[in-house]
Protein backbone atom coordinates (compact mmCIF):
# COMPACT_ATOMS: atom_id res chain seq x y z
CA UNK A 1 0.00 0.00 0.00
CA UNK A 2 3.01 2.31 0.23
CA UNK A 3 2.84 2.61 -3.57
CA UNK A 4 -0.37 4.62 -3.24
CA UNK A 5 1.48 7.32 -1.28
CA UNK A 6 3.94 8.02 -4.09
CA UNK A 7 3.45 10.97 -6.43
CA UNK A 8 5.24 9.95 -9.60
CA UNK A 9 2.52 7.58 -10.78
CA UNK A 10 -0.14 10.28 -10.29
CA UNK A 11 1.83 12.66 -12.51
CA UNK A 12 2.19 9.82 -15.01
CA UNK A 13 -1.57 9.27 -14.89
CA UNK A 14 -2.26 12.91 -15.78
CA UNK A 15 0.26 12.84 -18.65
CA UNK A 16 -1.16 9.61 -20.07
CA UNK A 17 -4.76 10.83 -19.92
CA UNK A 18 -3.84 14.12 -21.59
CA UNK A 19 -2.25 12.08 -24.35
CA UNK A 20 -5.31 9.80 -24.58
CA UNK A 21 -7.80 12.68 -24.78
CA UNK A 22 -5.78 14.64 -27.34
CA UNK A 23 -4.80 11.58 -29.35
CA UNK A 24 -8.26 10.11 -29.12
CA UNK A 25 -9.81 13.22 -30.63
CA UNK A 26 -7.14 14.24 -33.13
CA UNK A 27 -5.04 11.24 -34.20
CA UNK A 28 -6.04 9.54 -37.48
CA UNK A 29 -8.18 6.40 -37.20
CA UNK A 30 -9.15 3.66 -39.69
CA UNK A 31 -12.19 4.54 -41.82
CA UNK A 32 -14.59 1.70 -41.19
CA UNK A 33 -18.11 1.23 -42.48
CA UNK A 34 -20.85 2.28 -40.03
CA UNK A 35 -18.33 3.11 -37.27
CA UNK A 36 -16.64 6.03 -39.03
CA UNK A 37 -15.42 8.60 -36.45
CA UNK A 38 -17.28 6.88 -33.61
CA UNK A 39 -14.46 4.35 -33.46
CA UNK A 40 -12.66 6.93 -31.31
CA UNK A 41 -14.96 5.85 -28.50
CA UNK A 42 -12.79 2.73 -28.32
CA UNK A 43 -10.30 4.80 -26.32
CA UNK A 44 -12.94 5.60 -23.71
CA UNK A 45 -15.63 2.92 -23.71
CA UNK A 46 -13.56 -0.25 -24.16
CA UNK A 47 -10.52 0.97 -22.21
CA UNK A 48 -12.75 1.85 -19.25
CA UNK A 49 -14.15 -1.68 -19.30
CA UNK A 50 -10.63 -3.09 -19.27
CA UNK A 51 -9.79 -0.81 -16.35
CA UNK A 52 -12.94 -1.94 -14.57
CA UNK A 53 -12.00 -5.60 -14.92
CA UNK A 54 -8.50 -4.93 -13.54
CA UNK A 55 -9.85 -2.92 -10.61
CA UNK A 56 -12.48 -5.52 -9.77
CA UNK A 57 -9.81 -8.21 -9.97
CA UNK A 58 -7.82 -6.33 -7.34
CA UNK A 59 -10.99 -5.97 -5.26
CA UNK A 60 -11.56 -9.72 -5.39
CA UNK A 61 -7.94 -10.41 -4.37
CA UNK A 62 -8.22 -8.15 -1.34
CA UNK A 63 -11.53 -9.77 -0.39
CA UNK A 64 -9.73 -13.11 -0.30
CA UNK A 65 -6.99 -11.57 1.83
CA UNK A 66 -9.62 -10.07 4.14
CA UNK A 67 -11.31 -13.45 4.61
CA UNK A 68 -7.99 -15.17 5.28
CA UNK A 69 -6.35 -12.65 7.60
CA UNK A 70 -9.35 -10.74 9.00
CA UNK A 71 -7.50 -7.48 8.36
CA UNK A 72 -9.90 -4.48 8.34
CA UNK A 73 -7.61 -2.62 5.92
CA UNK A 74 -7.94 -5.37 3.34
CA UNK A 75 -11.72 -5.15 3.63
CA UNK A 76 -11.61 -1.38 3.11
CA UNK A 77 -9.37 -1.72 0.05
CA UNK A 78 -11.60 -4.41 -1.45
CA UNK A 79 -14.70 -2.29 -0.91
CA UNK A 80 -13.27 0.92 -2.35
CA UNK A 81 -11.84 -0.87 -5.39
CA UNK A 82 -15.29 -2.35 -5.95
CA UNK A 83 -16.92 1.08 -5.63
CA UNK A 84 -14.57 2.59 -8.21
CA UNK A 85 -15.09 -0.47 -10.42
CA UNK A 86 -18.84 0.19 -10.29
CA UNK A 87 -18.19 3.79 -11.36
CA UNK A 88 -16.13 2.61 -14.34
CA UNK A 89 -18.86 0.12 -15.20
CA UNK A 90 -21.51 2.85 -15.22
CA UNK A 91 -19.29 5.09 -17.35
CA UNK A 92 -18.68 2.15 -19.67
CA UNK A 93 -22.42 1.59 -20.07
CA UNK A 94 -22.99 5.31 -20.73
CA UNK A 95 -20.24 5.59 -23.34
CA UNK A 96 -21.44 2.34 -24.90
CA UNK A 97 -24.98 3.69 -25.09
CA UNK A 98 -23.74 6.82 -26.86
CA UNK A 99 -21.78 4.67 -29.29
CA UNK A 100 -24.85 2.51 -29.95
CA UNK A 101 -26.97 5.58 -30.71
CA UNK A 102 -24.64 6.79 -33.46
CA UNK A 103 -23.90 3.37 -34.99
CA UNK A 104 -27.00 1.25 -34.42
CA UNK A 105 -29.57 4.06 -34.19
CA UNK A 106 -30.76 3.45 -30.61
CA UNK A 107 -29.45 4.20 -27.12
CA UNK A 108 -29.96 0.58 -26.12
CA UNK A 109 -30.76 -2.51 -28.14
CA UNK A 110 -31.33 -6.16 -27.30
CA UNK A 111 -27.66 -7.08 -27.70
CA UNK A 112 -26.15 -9.91 -25.59
CA UNK A 113 -23.00 -7.89 -24.85
CA UNK A 114 -24.96 -4.86 -23.66
CA UNK A 115 -27.34 -6.93 -21.55
CA UNK A 116 -24.53 -8.97 -19.99
CA UNK A 117 -22.59 -5.81 -19.14
CA UNK A 118 -25.66 -4.26 -17.52
CA UNK A 119 -26.26 -7.41 -15.46
CA UNK A 120 -22.62 -7.44 -14.33
CA UNK A 121 -22.84 -3.81 -13.16
CA UNK A 122 -26.11 -4.49 -11.32
CA UNK A 123 -24.54 -7.48 -9.54
CA UNK A 124 -21.85 -5.19 -8.14
CA UNK A 125 -24.39 -2.50 -7.29
CA UNK A 126 -26.19 -5.17 -5.28
CA UNK A 127 -22.84 -5.78 -3.53
CA UNK A 128 -22.79 -2.13 -2.44
CA UNK A 129 -26.39 -2.34 -1.22
CA UNK A 130 -25.71 -5.56 0.69
CA UNK A 131 -22.63 -4.12 2.36
CA UNK A 132 -24.39 -0.95 3.48
CA UNK A 133 -27.24 -2.96 4.96
CA UNK A 134 -25.01 -4.77 7.48
CA UNK A 135 -24.00 -2.83 10.60
CA UNK A 136 -21.65 -5.26 12.34
CA UNK A 137 -18.15 -4.68 10.91
CA UNK A 138 -16.83 -8.25 11.06
CA UNK A 139 -20.04 -9.73 9.71
CA UNK A 140 -20.12 -7.11 6.97
CA UNK A 141 -16.53 -7.85 5.97
CA UNK A 142 -17.19 -11.59 5.81
CA UNK A 143 -20.48 -11.53 3.92
CA UNK A 144 -19.45 -8.80 1.48
CA UNK A 145 -16.10 -10.52 0.91
CA UNK A 146 -17.76 -13.79 -0.04
CA UNK A 147 -20.26 -11.96 -2.25
CA UNK A 148 -17.45 -10.06 -3.94
CA UNK A 149 -15.70 -13.29 -4.90
CA UNK A 150 -18.86 -14.77 -6.39
CA UNK A 151 -19.64 -11.47 -8.16
CA UNK A 152 -16.25 -11.60 -9.86
CA UNK A 153 -16.84 -15.25 -10.77
CA UNK A 154 -20.03 -14.12 -12.51
CA UNK A 155 -18.37 -11.08 -14.12
CA UNK A 156 -15.95 -13.05 -16.31
CA UNK A 157 -18.49 -15.26 -18.11
CA UNK A 158 -20.93 -12.37 -18.43
CA UNK A 159 -18.39 -10.17 -20.20
CA UNK A 160 -16.12 -12.61 -22.02
CA UNK A 161 -17.86 -15.98 -22.45
CA UNK A 162 -21.63 -15.72 -22.90
CA UNK A 163 -21.59 -12.84 -25.46
CA UNK A 164 -19.19 -14.82 -27.68
CA UNK A 165 -21.60 -17.73 -27.70
CA UNK A 166 -24.46 -15.57 -28.98
CA UNK A 167 -25.12 -15.37 -32.71
CA UNK A 168 -27.08 -12.11 -32.73
CA UNK A 169 -24.52 -9.74 -31.20
CA UNK A 170 -23.52 -6.65 -33.17
CA UNK A 171 -20.31 -6.09 -31.22
CA UNK A 172 -17.00 -6.57 -33.07
CA UNK A 173 -15.62 -10.05 -32.48
CA UNK A 174 -19.06 -11.37 -31.47
CA UNK A 175 -21.70 -13.24 -33.41
CA UNK A 176 -19.43 -13.77 -36.40
CA UNK A 177 -18.50 -10.08 -36.70
CA UNK A 178 -14.78 -9.45 -37.21
CA UNK A 179 -12.92 -7.95 -34.25
CA UNK A 180 -10.93 -4.75 -34.25
CA UNK A 181 -7.69 -6.62 -34.89
CA UNK A 182 -9.04 -7.76 -38.24
CA UNK A 183 -9.76 -4.14 -39.19
CA UNK A 184 -6.82 -2.39 -37.61
CA UNK A 185 -4.04 -3.56 -39.92
CA UNK A 186 -1.94 -0.40 -39.50
CA UNK A 187 -2.18 -0.41 -35.67
CA UNK A 188 -3.37 3.21 -35.55
CA UNK A 189 -5.78 2.43 -32.73
CA UNK A 190 -3.19 0.72 -30.57
CA UNK A 191 -1.09 3.89 -30.26
CA UNK A 192 -3.81 5.37 -28.07
CA UNK A 193 -5.79 2.33 -26.91
CA UNK A 194 -3.09 0.69 -24.79
CA UNK A 195 -2.12 3.95 -23.04
CA UNK A 196 -5.85 4.55 -22.49
CA UNK A 197 -6.21 1.24 -20.63
CA UNK A 198 -3.22 2.14 -18.46
CA UNK A 199 -4.42 5.71 -17.90
CA UNK A 200 -7.99 4.90 -16.90
CA UNK A 201 -6.77 2.07 -14.65
CA UNK A 202 -4.30 4.36 -12.89
CA UNK A 203 -7.00 7.01 -12.49
CA UNK A 204 -9.28 4.40 -10.94
CA UNK A 205 -6.50 3.40 -8.50
CA UNK A 206 -5.99 7.08 -7.67
CA UNK A 207 -9.69 7.55 -6.88
CA UNK A 208 -9.74 4.35 -4.83
CA UNK A 209 -6.63 5.44 -2.89
CA UNK A 210 -8.34 8.71 -1.90
CA UNK A 211 -11.41 6.84 -0.70
CA UNK A 212 -9.22 4.34 1.16
CA UNK A 213 -7.41 7.15 3.00
CA UNK A 214 -10.73 8.69 4.00
CA UNK A 215 -12.01 5.36 5.34
CA UNK A 216 -8.76 4.69 7.24
CA UNK A 217 -8.92 8.15 8.87
CA UNK A 218 -12.55 7.55 9.77
CA UNK A 219 -11.69 4.16 11.28
CA UNK A 220 -8.89 5.70 13.36
CA UNK A 221 -11.11 8.53 14.59
CA UNK A 222 -13.81 6.07 15.66
CA UNK A 223 -11.21 3.95 17.47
Amino acid sequence: MHFLKKYWWKILTVIILYYVIIGGLLFPVPRLAILNETIRNLYFHVSMWFGMVLILTASMVFSIKSLNRKNPLHDIVANEFANVGILLGILGCCTGSIWAKFTWGAWWINDPQLNSAAIAVMIYMAYAVLRNSIEDEQRRATISGVYNIFAFAALIPLLFVLPRMAENSLHPGKGGNPGFNAYDLDSKLRLVFYPAVIGWTLLAIWLASLRIRIQVLRMKSEA
